[in-house]
């Protein structure tokens, strides 16, 4: 069962089952929490990496990713909006395989999986 769901603005979402599969494969993917600093409060979801909302533009550019990369991003949960906006950005950039995890940390957290909190070191090695 494909339980990928099209939605608005031809953005497409990825569930909690089908976002596990993809981490714990050996598929090479990006995988972003797109909360803004307003926002962000050190919460990510192992094996995912920090590419804040209004700073997209600059990441894609300066990594030069393929358009036909696959990028999953989340933000904070299923009323966050973020993560919403930065797909609508990827898409607008000519990005193509561009999902959403609706679901966010607070699906995560709730399903009782890990989180990692981002510390100064981690965010250093990230960069």
């Amino acid at each position: 069962m494909n339980t990928t769901e099209k939605t608005n603005e031809n953005i497409q979402t990825v569930s909690i089952a089908e976002l596990q599969a993809k981490l714990a494969g050996e598929n090479r993917l990006q995988f972003w929490n797109v909360l803004t600093d307003e926002y962000f409060n050190g919460e990510m979801i192992p094996e995912s990496r920090r590419v804040a909302l209004d700073r997209i533009g600059r990441e894609v550019k300066e990594t030069v990713l393929e358009k036909d990369a696959e990028i999953i991003i989340y933000c904070a949960g299923p009323a966050c909006p973020q993560s919403r906006l930065a797909a609508e950005k990827l898409i607008s950039l000519g990005y193509e395989n561009v999902r959403v995890f609706e679901g966010g940390l607070e699906e995560w957290k709730n399903a009782g999986y890990a989180i990692e909190n981002q510390t100064e070191s981690s965010a250093q090695a990230a960069a």
